[in-house]
Protein backbone atom coordinates (compact mmCIF):
# COMPACT_ATOMS: atom_id res chain seq x y z
CA UNK A 1 0.00 0.00 0.00
CA UNK A 2 1.26 3.48 -0.84
CA UNK A 3 1.19 6.43 1.53
CA UNK A 4 -2.28 7.59 2.52
CA UNK A 5 -2.60 10.33 5.13
CA UNK A 6 -5.60 10.93 7.39
CA UNK A 7 -6.67 14.30 8.78
CA UNK A 8 -9.03 14.52 11.78
CA UNK A 9 -10.67 17.92 12.25
CA UNK A 10 -12.03 18.17 15.77
CA UNK A 11 -10.82 17.11 19.22
CA UNK A 12 -14.10 16.43 20.99
CA UNK A 13 -15.88 13.51 22.62
CA UNK A 14 -16.56 11.49 19.47
CA UNK A 15 -13.12 12.08 17.96
CA UNK A 16 -10.87 11.41 20.96
CA UNK A 17 -13.12 10.84 23.97
CA UNK A 18 -12.60 14.32 25.36
CA UNK A 19 -14.45 14.80 28.66
CA UNK A 20 -14.80 11.03 29.17
CA UNK A 21 -12.60 8.15 30.30
CA UNK A 22 -12.70 6.67 26.78
CA UNK A 23 -10.78 7.41 23.58
CA UNK A 24 -13.82 8.18 21.48
CA UNK A 25 -14.57 6.38 18.21
CA UNK A 26 -12.76 8.13 15.35
CA UNK A 27 -9.18 7.72 16.57
CA UNK A 28 -9.63 4.06 17.63
CA UNK A 29 -11.18 3.40 14.20
CA UNK A 30 -8.26 5.04 12.40
CA UNK A 31 -5.64 3.20 14.43
CA UNK A 32 -7.37 -0.15 13.88
CA UNK A 33 -7.28 0.57 10.14
CA UNK A 34 -3.59 1.43 10.43
CA UNK A 35 -2.74 -2.00 11.77
CA UNK A 36 -3.16 -3.25 8.20
CA UNK A 37 -2.29 0.02 6.42
CA UNK A 38 0.62 1.51 8.37
CA UNK A 39 1.98 4.00 5.83
CA UNK A 40 1.11 7.66 6.00
CA UNK A 41 0.60 9.97 8.96
CA UNK A 42 -2.34 11.08 11.07
CA UNK A 43 -2.97 14.82 11.27
CA UNK A 44 -5.13 16.28 14.04
CA UNK A 45 -6.54 19.82 13.91
CA UNK A 46 -7.99 21.51 16.99
CA UNK A 47 -8.60 25.16 17.81
CA UNK A 48 -6.17 25.93 20.63
CA UNK A 49 -3.03 24.84 22.45
CA UNK A 50 -5.27 23.43 25.17
CA UNK A 51 -7.23 21.25 22.75
CA UNK A 52 -4.00 19.94 21.26
CA UNK A 53 -2.53 19.15 24.69
CA UNK A 54 -5.63 17.10 25.48
CA UNK A 55 -5.50 15.39 22.08
CA UNK A 56 -1.82 14.48 22.49
CA UNK A 57 -2.47 12.95 25.91
CA UNK A 58 -5.44 10.94 24.62
CA UNK A 59 -3.63 9.72 21.51
CA UNK A 60 -0.48 8.74 23.40
CA UNK A 61 -2.61 6.77 25.86
CA UNK A 62 -4.54 5.11 23.05
CA UNK A 63 -1.39 4.09 21.20
CA UNK A 64 0.09 2.59 24.37
CA UNK A 65 -3.13 0.66 24.96
CA UNK A 66 -3.26 -0.64 21.38
CA UNK A 67 0.48 -1.27 21.07
CA UNK A 68 0.82 1.04 18.06
CA UNK A 69 3.20 3.81 17.13
CA UNK A 70 1.66 5.82 14.31
CA UNK A 71 3.13 9.21 13.40
CA UNK A 72 0.83 12.08 14.44
CA UNK A 73 1.13 15.79 13.71
CA UNK A 74 -0.96 18.44 15.48
CA UNK A 75 -2.40 21.82 14.51
CA UNK A 76 -2.24 24.60 15.63
CA UNK A 77 1.48 24.12 16.08
CA UNK A 78 2.60 27.48 17.48
CA UNK A 79 -0.55 29.43 18.30
CA UNK A 80 -2.58 29.70 21.46
CA UNK A 81 -5.90 29.97 19.66
CA UNK A 82 -6.67 29.42 16.00
CA UNK A 83 -10.15 28.21 14.99
CA UNK A 84 -8.93 27.91 11.38
CA UNK A 85 -5.91 25.75 12.14
CA UNK A 86 -7.51 23.02 10.03
CA UNK A 87 -6.63 25.08 6.93
CA UNK A 88 -2.94 24.93 7.87
CA UNK A 89 -3.26 21.18 8.34
CA UNK A 90 -4.91 20.80 4.91
CA UNK A 91 -2.12 22.82 3.24
CA UNK A 92 0.71 20.99 5.02
CA UNK A 93 -0.62 17.43 4.74
CA UNK A 94 0.95 15.53 1.83
CA UNK A 95 -1.53 14.08 -0.64
CA UNK A 96 -3.14 11.65 -1.26
CA UNK A 97 -5.28 11.44 1.82
CA UNK A 98 -8.66 11.87 3.42
CA UNK A 99 -10.31 13.95 6.12
CA UNK A 100 -12.76 13.15 8.91
CA UNK A 101 -14.69 16.14 10.24
CA UNK A 102 -16.06 15.94 13.80
CA UNK A 103 -16.96 19.50 14.76
CA UNK A 104 -20.16 21.43 15.62
CA UNK A 105 -22.87 21.04 12.97
CA UNK A 106 -22.80 24.62 11.68
CA UNK A 107 -19.09 24.33 10.78
CA UNK A 108 -19.43 21.26 8.58
CA UNK A 109 -20.24 23.13 5.36
CA UNK A 110 -17.18 25.37 5.31
CA UNK A 111 -14.79 22.68 6.52
CA UNK A 112 -16.01 20.07 4.04
CA UNK A 113 -15.68 22.59 1.22
CA UNK A 114 -12.04 23.14 2.18
CA UNK A 115 -11.22 19.42 2.30
CA UNK A 116 -13.04 18.66 -0.95
CA UNK A 117 -11.30 21.48 -2.82
CA UNK A 118 -7.98 20.13 -1.52
CA UNK A 119 -8.76 16.78 -3.15
CA UNK A 120 -9.34 14.95 0.13
CA UNK A 121 -11.93 12.20 0.38
CA UNK A 122 -14.16 13.36 3.23
CA UNK A 123 -16.23 11.83 6.01
CA UNK A 124 -18.44 14.14 8.12
CA UNK A 125 -20.16 13.22 11.37
CA UNK A 126 -23.94 13.54 11.29
CA UNK A 127 -25.74 15.68 10.38
CA UNK A 128 -23.91 16.65 7.20
CA UNK A 129 -25.23 20.22 7.52
CA UNK A 130 -28.23 21.94 9.13
CA UNK A 131 -29.83 23.10 5.85
CA UNK A 132 -30.79 21.50 2.57
CA UNK A 133 -29.08 24.26 0.61
CA UNK A 134 -25.74 23.52 2.28
CA UNK A 135 -26.07 19.80 1.55
CA UNK A 136 -26.92 20.49 -2.08
CA UNK A 137 -23.84 22.71 -2.37
CA UNK A 138 -21.64 19.98 -0.89
CA UNK A 139 -23.08 17.34 -3.23
CA UNK A 140 -22.23 19.59 -6.18
CA UNK A 141 -18.72 20.27 -4.85
CA UNK A 142 -18.11 16.54 -4.49
CA UNK A 143 -19.19 16.02 -8.10
CA UNK A 144 -16.96 18.84 -9.38
CA UNK A 145 -13.82 17.63 -7.60
CA UNK A 146 -14.38 13.91 -8.06
CA UNK A 147 -13.65 12.85 -4.48
CA UNK A 148 -15.54 10.37 -2.33
CA UNK A 149 -17.66 11.91 0.44
CA UNK A 150 -19.80 10.23 3.09
CA UNK A 151 -21.55 10.85 6.40
CA UNK A 152 -20.80 8.86 9.54
CA UNK A 153 -24.26 7.37 10.02
CA UNK A 154 -22.76 4.54 12.05
CA UNK A 155 -26.15 3.11 13.04
CA UNK A 156 -26.35 1.70 9.52
CA UNK A 157 -23.66 -0.76 10.64
CA UNK A 158 -25.50 -1.88 13.80
CA UNK A 159 -26.64 -5.48 13.29
CA UNK A 160 -29.92 -4.66 15.07
CA UNK A 161 -30.73 -2.06 12.41
CA UNK A 162 -29.56 -4.30 9.57
CA UNK A 163 -31.91 -6.99 10.85
CA UNK A 164 -34.70 -4.40 11.17
CA UNK A 165 -34.20 -3.46 7.52
CA UNK A 166 -34.22 -7.10 6.43
CA UNK A 167 -37.41 -7.89 8.36
CA UNK A 168 -39.22 -4.95 6.77
CA UNK A 169 -37.93 -5.84 3.29
CA UNK A 170 -39.06 -9.47 3.71
CA UNK A 171 -42.67 -8.38 4.15
CA UNK A 172 -42.95 -10.34 7.41
CA UNK A 173 -44.62 -7.46 9.26
CA UNK A 174 -46.71 -6.39 6.27
CA UNK A 175 -47.19 -2.71 5.48
CA UNK A 176 -45.68 -0.37 8.11
CA UNK A 177 -48.35 1.62 9.96
CA UNK A 178 -46.39 3.51 12.57
CA UNK A 179 -43.00 3.67 14.21
CA UNK A 180 -42.05 4.97 17.67
CA UNK A 181 -38.50 6.01 18.53
CA UNK A 182 -37.42 7.10 22.00
CA UNK A 183 -33.88 8.48 22.17
CA UNK A 184 -32.31 10.53 24.96
CA UNK A 185 -29.02 11.35 26.66
CA UNK A 186 -27.74 12.62 30.00
CA UNK A 187 -27.82 16.28 31.05
CA UNK A 188 -24.03 16.53 31.02
CA UNK A 189 -23.95 16.26 27.21
CA UNK A 190 -25.56 19.68 26.52
CA UNK A 191 -24.75 21.33 29.85
CA UNK A 192 -21.04 20.43 29.92
CA UNK A 193 -19.57 18.67 26.90
CA UNK A 194 -21.39 20.72 24.23
CA UNK A 195 -22.03 23.86 26.26
CA UNK A 196 -20.04 26.18 23.97
CA UNK A 197 -22.16 25.43 20.91
CA UNK A 198 -25.33 23.74 22.15
CA UNK A 199 -27.46 26.82 21.42
CA UNK A 200 -26.59 26.45 17.73
CA UNK A 201 -28.27 23.06 17.43
CA UNK A 202 -31.21 21.09 18.80
CA UNK A 203 -31.56 17.69 20.36
CA UNK A 204 -33.57 16.56 17.32
CA UNK A 205 -30.78 17.65 14.99
CA UNK A 206 -28.15 15.95 17.15
CA UNK A 207 -29.93 12.67 17.97
CA UNK A 208 -33.15 12.45 15.96
CA UNK A 209 -31.25 12.58 12.67
CA UNK A 210 -29.98 9.03 13.30
CA UNK A 211 -33.43 7.49 13.19
CA UNK A 212 -34.58 9.63 10.28
CA UNK A 213 -31.67 8.16 8.34
CA UNK A 214 -32.35 4.64 9.61
CA UNK A 215 -35.98 4.86 8.49
CA UNK A 216 -34.90 6.00 5.02
CA UNK A 217 -32.16 3.35 4.96
CA UNK A 218 -34.54 0.57 6.03
CA UNK A 219 -37.53 1.41 3.83
CA UNK A 220 -36.42 3.80 1.04
CA UNK A 221 -39.68 5.60 1.78
CA UNK A 222 -40.24 9.26 0.89
CA UNK A 223 -40.92 11.81 3.68
CA UNK A 224 -44.07 13.81 2.94
CA UNK A 225 -44.66 16.14 5.89
CA UNK A 226 -43.63 16.72 9.49
CA UNK A 227 -44.82 18.40 12.65
CA UNK A 228 -42.81 19.04 15.80
CA UNK A 229 -43.14 20.39 19.32
CA UNK A 230 -40.41 21.29 21.79
CA UNK A 231 -39.94 22.43 25.38
CA UNK A 232 -37.35 24.76 26.91
CA UNK A 233 -37.29 24.22 30.66
CA UNK A 234 -34.24 22.84 32.46
CA UNK A 235 -31.55 23.92 30.00
CA UNK A 236 -33.06 27.38 29.71
CA UNK A 237 -32.82 27.70 33.50
CA UNK A 238 -29.11 26.86 33.18
CA UNK A 239 -28.63 29.82 30.83
CA UNK A 240 -28.78 27.73 27.63
CA UNK A 241 -31.39 28.77 25.07
CA UNK A 242 -32.08 25.40 23.50
CA UNK A 243 -34.72 22.70 23.76
CA UNK A 244 -34.70 20.11 26.52
CA UNK A 245 -36.89 17.89 24.38
CA UNK A 246 -38.26 17.81 20.83
CA UNK A 247 -40.98 15.45 19.61
CA UNK A 248 -41.51 15.03 15.88
CA UNK A 249 -43.97 13.18 13.66
CA UNK A 250 -42.94 12.32 10.11
CA UNK A 251 -45.36 10.96 7.53
CA UNK A 252 -43.60 8.67 5.06
CA UNK A 253 -44.75 7.07 1.81
CA UNK A 254 -43.44 3.63 0.92
CA UNK A 255 -42.32 2.87 -2.65
CA UNK A 256 -45.51 0.78 -2.92
CA UNK A 257 -47.61 3.87 -2.11
CA UNK A 258 -48.64 3.05 1.46
CA UNK A 259 -48.16 5.68 4.15
CA UNK A 260 -47.00 5.39 7.75
CA UNK A 261 -46.12 7.71 10.62
CA UNK A 262 -42.82 7.83 12.50
CA UNK A 263 -42.85 9.38 15.98
CA UNK A 264 -39.40 10.44 17.24
CA UNK A 265 -39.22 11.52 20.90
CA UNK A 266 -35.88 13.03 21.92
CA UNK A 267 -34.37 14.72 24.97
CA UNK A 268 -30.96 15.33 26.50
CA UNK A 269 -31.90 15.98 30.10
CA UNK A 270 -31.85 12.41 31.43
CA UNK A 271 -30.48 12.14 35.00
CA UNK A 272 -26.75 11.61 35.37
CA UNK A 273 -27.67 8.48 37.35
CA UNK A 274 -29.11 6.89 34.21
CA UNK A 275 -27.59 3.45 33.60
CA UNK A 276 -26.40 4.37 30.09
CA UNK A 277 -25.26 7.44 28.19
CA UNK A 278 -28.15 6.92 25.77
CA UNK A 279 -31.66 5.56 26.23
CA UNK A 280 -32.80 4.36 22.82
CA UNK A 281 -35.34 2.02 21.36
CA UNK A 282 -37.40 1.70 18.20
CA UNK A 283 -40.67 -0.08 17.47
CA UNK A 284 -42.28 -0.56 14.06
CA UNK A 285 -45.84 -1.85 13.82
CA UNK A 286 -47.19 -3.24 10.55
CA UNK A 287 -50.31 -4.92 9.23
CA UNK A 288 -48.89 -8.42 9.88
CA UNK A 289 -46.58 -7.93 12.84
CA UNK A 290 -44.11 -5.72 14.64
CA UNK A 291 -40.39 -5.19 15.26
CA UNK A 292 -39.09 -4.04 18.64
CA UNK A 293 -35.43 -3.18 19.15
CA UNK A 294 -34.15 -2.09 22.55
CA UNK A 295 -30.89 -0.47 21.59
CA UNK A 296 -29.91 0.47 25.13
CA UNK A 297 -30.32 -2.88 26.86
CA UNK A 298 -27.98 -5.08 24.86
CA UNK A 299 -28.10 -7.75 27.56
CA UNK A 300 -24.84 -6.66 29.22
CA UNK A 301 -25.08 -5.05 32.66
CA UNK A 302 -22.48 -4.29 35.30
CA UNK A 303 -22.98 -3.28 38.95
CA UNK A 304 -19.95 -1.87 40.77
CA UNK A 305 -19.20 0.21 43.85
CA UNK A 306 -17.48 2.84 41.76
CA UNK A 307 -19.98 3.33 38.92
CA UNK A 308 -23.25 1.85 40.10
CA UNK A 309 -25.51 0.13 37.55
CA UNK A 310 -24.42 0.42 33.92
CA UNK A 311 -26.00 -0.88 30.73
CA UNK A 312 -23.02 -1.27 28.41
CA UNK A 313 -23.35 -1.54 24.65
CA UNK A 314 -20.48 -3.85 23.68
CA UNK A 315 -21.40 -3.55 20.00
CA UNK A 316 -20.70 0.17 19.37
CA UNK A 317 -17.09 1.06 20.19
CA UNK A 318 -15.33 -1.14 22.73
CA UNK A 319 -11.78 -2.33 23.46
CA UNK A 320 -11.22 -6.07 23.77
CA UNK A 321 -8.27 -8.27 24.62
CA UNK A 322 -7.91 -10.58 21.61
CA UNK A 323 -4.81 -12.60 20.80
CA UNK A 324 -2.76 -10.91 23.51
CA UNK A 325 -3.42 -7.35 22.34
CA UNK A 326 -6.05 -4.65 22.77
CA UNK A 327 -8.26 -4.19 19.73
CA UNK A 328 -11.32 -2.03 19.10
CA UNK A 329 -14.47 -3.55 17.66
CA UNK A 330 -18.04 -2.44 17.05
CA UNK A 331 -20.28 -0.73 14.52
CA UNK A 332 -18.73 2.66 15.34
CA UNK A 333 -15.34 1.26 14.33
CA UNK A 334 -16.86 -0.44 11.27
CA UNK A 335 -18.15 2.91 10.01
CA UNK A 336 -14.73 4.58 10.23
CA UNK A 337 -12.84 1.64 8.77
CA UNK A 338 -15.32 1.23 5.91
CA UNK A 339 -14.86 4.87 4.93
CA UNK A 340 -11.07 4.54 5.00
CA UNK A 341 -11.20 1.35 2.90
CA UNK A 342 -13.57 3.01 0.41
CA UNK A 343 -11.49 6.19 0.19
CA UNK A 344 -8.32 4.19 -0.42
CA UNK A 345 -9.96 2.10 -3.16
CA UNK A 346 -11.25 5.24 -4.86
CA UNK A 347 -7.78 6.76 -4.62
CA UNK A 348 -6.29 3.64 -6.23
CA UNK A 349 -8.83 3.73 -9.05
CA UNK A 350 -10.33 0.38 -8.01
CA UNK A 351 -13.79 1.93 -7.66
CA UNK A 352 -15.43 5.26 -8.45
CA UNK A 353 -17.36 7.47 -5.99
CA UNK A 354 -20.50 6.87 -8.05
CA UNK A 355 -20.13 3.12 -7.49
CA UNK A 356 -20.91 3.68 -3.81
CA UNK A 357 -24.17 5.58 -4.30
CA UNK A 358 -27.02 3.57 -2.79
CA UNK A 359 -24.51 1.41 -0.89
CA UNK A 360 -23.11 3.94 1.58
CA UNK A 361 -24.31 7.03 3.45
CA UNK A 362 -22.94 9.38 0.79
CA UNK A 363 -23.51 13.13 0.76
CA UNK A 364 -26.35 12.60 -1.71
CA UNK A 365 -28.02 10.18 0.73
CA UNK A 366 -28.14 13.03 3.27
CA UNK A 367 -30.56 15.05 1.16
CA UNK A 368 -33.55 13.16 2.59
CA UNK A 369 -32.73 13.34 6.34
CA UNK A 370 -31.66 16.98 5.97
CA UNK A 371 -34.92 17.89 4.24
CA UNK A 372 -36.77 16.36 7.20
CA UNK A 373 -34.57 18.20 9.71
CA UNK A 374 -35.17 21.53 8.05
CA UNK A 375 -38.93 20.94 8.00
CA UNK A 376 -38.86 20.02 11.70
CA UNK A 377 -37.13 23.32 12.43
CA UNK A 378 -39.83 25.21 10.54
CA UNK A 379 -42.58 23.37 12.41
CA UNK A 380 -40.99 24.21 15.77
CA UNK A 381 -40.99 27.90 14.81
CA UNK A 382 -44.63 27.61 13.67
CA UNK A 383 -45.96 26.22 16.95
CA UNK A 384 -46.25 22.66 15.70
CA UNK A 385 -47.80 23.33 12.30
CA UNK A 386 -47.53 20.63 9.65
CA UNK A 387 -44.75 21.42 7.18
CA UNK A 388 -44.36 19.75 3.79
CA UNK A 389 -41.02 18.10 3.05
CA UNK A 390 -39.63 18.91 -0.40
CA UNK A 391 -39.12 15.94 -2.70
CA UNK A 392 -35.36 15.40 -2.96
CA UNK A 393 -35.39 11.69 -3.85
Amino acid sequence: MGEFNVLVIGTGMYAIGRGTDTYGTILPGIFEWKRDNPTGQVYVAGTSAQSITIAQSKIEGLQRLMGLSAAVRYFPENKENDPRAYLDAIRDMPKPGCAIIATPDDLHREMAEATIKAGLHTLVVKPLAPTLQEVRELVELQRQFGVYCAVDFHKRYDYANLKLRDVIASGAIGDPLYCVVMYSQKKSVPAQQFRKWVERTTIFQYLGIHYIDIMYFATRAKPLRVMALGQKNWLYAQGLDTYDSVQGVIEWQMPSGGRFAQHILTNWIDPESSSAMSEQNIKIIGTKGRVESDQKDRGFLTVTDGRGIEHINPYFTSPYQIGGRTVYRGYGIDSIRTFLDDAWQVQQGQIRPTDLEGKRATFRESLVPTAVLEAVGKSLKSDGAWVAVPDVT
